[in-house]
Formats: C-alpha cells, structure tokens, sequence
C-alpha cells in the first residue's frame, strides 16, 4: 500500500533540467519534482508520493483528505 500526501505548491523552479517545487504541508515545507505533472502553477494542490507531485487536486478535496489524515493521526494518539 501506499500513501500520497496533499500539500500546495508555494514556489516553482528548475534543478538539473528537472522542473521542481517547494510545497507546503501545512507547515512543514518539501521539495518535489514536477515530472508527472507538467501542468502545474503556484497555488495548485497536488498529491505527493515519495517526492513526486503525481496528480492535481482542487483546495476542497485537498482539505478535506489532510482532515482525515489529521483525524487519522489524532485516533492513533488517543489508543496510546
């Protein structure tokens, strides 16, 4: 199983002929590549695996899965 996680991209750019982000996950900023996604712009969520941005997303359905990624860390926390 895997997991991709949302985040927003604040900042685009190129390293080493790769197109390349800064996003943000809530807080806590990554860089990505942006070689599956070519479409991307500053602003736009997208869902991130192992470093790579692997498809977009809209800001509803981007808040709506950290919530629940959120509500999913929190139960783990309770159980301790």
């Amino acid at each position: 199983m895997c997991l991709a996680v949302p985040g927003r991209l604040t900042e685009i750019y190129k390293k080493d002929s790769l197109r390349m982000a800064k996003i943000d996950f809530g807080g806590l900023a990554r860089e990505i590549c942006l070689a599956y996604t070519p479409e991307a712009k500053v602003g736009d969520y997208a869902l991130v695996h192992v470093g790579f941005a692997i498809s977009l997303m809209d800001e509803r359905e981007a808040q709506e899965t950290l919530k629940l990624l959120k509500d999913v860390a929190d139960a783990g926390h309770e159980i301790s």
